[in-house]
Order: structure tokens, then sequence, then C-alpha cells
């Protein structure tokens, strides 16, 4: 049986039924927005919305009543077919995430591919993207990289995913949020070592900010500095550099009172930091390091 082909020639549609328009919002700043968008928001039947209240904000902005439909996570399985239905009696429909392209890390990659199975025209209309935005000001190779939106919340399936990609030379970027943001830090330490990293928070907002260093220095200063904020993490790809299970660490014939003033002495660090980061290096908690070290204090 011969393979299925589908083409779709987007600026020549078939008008018999209604296209689902996949509209780029603003990621931060309200300005985050093109011409076409807001014509599209205009023109469209209906606005599917993942959170409406908030994206009734930016429809207040630039004077867009349109009629929405709130589409997310939690009510796809119902609302899904309706807005296929819609789109099948001619209405077309824009679909926006609360910020950014929608489709990606969000349940509109499913009406996506209903849309398709249904013979829908599917039109991208660009916009920011919080991911791309921060590689580009990050300083990390842009020639090759990866996305791998949010990794899971379980730990050991975050660590076989981080597994997988740890010797891919492309730089990989992650979504994450800020109360899991210093635990994700850790692990990608723990098994990636101390590459390039950036995190990016708040992009295009008032308070955007990158932190660019290693995973060792940016976790370091996450942990002095509380997490607030959308965050991205960006990681610099194997550069064929042994990975962390296979090396000798600097610090390995040190004891625990030479290793915590080697920062002290050596790269500034306060007591206080210093403590944290050895706690990084080994693997072990801050009051696990607190008190070897004042043990060891004790016998000397």
């Amino acid at each position: 049986m011969r393979e299925r082909m589908d083409i779709q020639q987007s600026f020549q549609l078939n008008h018999s039924c209604g296209t689902l328009y996949l509209v780029g919002t603003p990621i931060g700043n309200l300005e985050d927005i093109t011409f076409r968008a807001i014509r599209m928001l205009r023109e469209s039947a209906w606005i599917a919305a993942e959170d409406t209240r908030h994206t009734r904000k930016l429809l207040a902005h630039y004077e867009i009543s349109n009629r929405m439909i709130s589409y997310h996570e939690h009510n796809k399985e119902k609302v899904g077919p309706q807005l296929i239905e819609k789109l099948l009696s001619g209405e077309s429909v824009a679909l926006v995430s609360d910020a950014g392209l929608p489709a990606i890390s969000d349940p509109g990659s499913d009406l996506v591919k209903s849309a398709i199975v249904a013979g829908i025209p599917v039109v991208p209309i660009p916009g920011a993207n919080a991911a791309l935005a921060a590689l580009i000001a990050s300083g990390l190779s842009s020639e090759l990289f990866t996305f791998l939106g949010f990794l899971p919340r379980d730990k050991k399936k975050a660590t076989a995913l981080l597994r997988a990609w740890e010797h891919s030379a492309s730089t990989v970027m992650f979504y994450e949020a800020p109360h899991r943001l210093t635990s994700t830090l850790r692990l990608l330490h723990e098994l990636w070592g101390s590459r390039r990293a950036v995190v990016a928070r708040e992009l295009t907002k008032r308070y955007e900010e990158f932190v660019r260093g290693s995973l060792q220095t940016c976790l370091l200063h996450i942990e002095t500095h509380q997490p607030l904020g959308e965050y991205c993490i960006l990681v610099e790809g194997n550069q064929g550099q042994e990975q962390p299970g296979h090396m000798q660490m600097w610090w390995t014939a040190l004891s625990l009172v030479d290793h915590v003033a080697t920062y002290e002495q050596q790269h500034g660090y306060s007591h206080k930091e210093a403590l944290k980061q050895v706690a990084v290096d080994r693997n072990l908690s801050r009051r696990d390091v607190y008190n070897e070290l004042h043990q060891q204090r004790e016998v000397d």
C-alpha cells in the first residue's frame, strides 16, 4: 500500500473549511508580537487560549475583542474535538499559548496533529520564542542545538534523558520553573561536569538577566540568589572532554579543609560560598560538609 502524502499550499487554501493559525505571542514585553499576528488575532473567528485571563490582557492592549475559548492540558480531550468541528464548519481558529509559540511544551501540538488528520490547513504565524532568544544571546554555539523542554519531574527519568544526550556536541536547552531550578542545575553538574552554561530569566521583561559561566558557578549564583521568574537553561555540548564519572577531579587528593581553603584563598570565595561549592563538588549536603569540616579541624 502506498504511504499517504499530505501537501499543504498555505496561500492557496481550500476555503471549504477554516484554518488553524498558530500565533506567536509576547514572551514578556507586549511589543514582542508581529503585525501579522495582531491581524490574524483580529480576523480569526475564535481565539483558543491556554489561559483566557492572561490572553485577555494582551487582546485588550491591542483592542481585540474576538470570541475566546479555553484550551489547555486539562481540557484538551473535550475542547480539542470542539475546535476541530468549528474548523471543519469553516470557522478559523487562532491558537495561542501564554507566551511565545504555541505547540512547544504545551498541548497545542495535539490540536495540530488532529487538524492535519482532518485535512485542516495549519499555518504558523511566527513570533518570539524564549529558548531561541536565550540561545542567540548566550554566547554558546548556535550552529547545532537541541531543545529538551522541561526535564521529567522524576529524577530517574531526568537522569536517563540527560545520559542519553551527554555525548551530544550540540548546545542543549531546557525550560525550568524557579522552584526546580537549583535541583536541575545540581543534576546537570553531577552528570555533565562543569561545562559552560547560561541561565537566562525573565526574557524581554524588566528584570531580564543572563548568568554566564560554568554549571558550577551558575549553580553557586542561584543558590545565593533566590530564583524568581521563568528560566531557560543552556549548556554547552560535549566538546570531546571526558565525562564526570571518568575524570580525576582536581580536588580529589585534597582534604576537606584544603578544598574549602582553595576556594577561599585562590578564588576569593567567602567561607559560606566555599562551603556551598565544596558541597556541589563532592555531591554532599552543606550540613555534611560543615560537620565534617569541623570534625577534621578538631582532630588537627
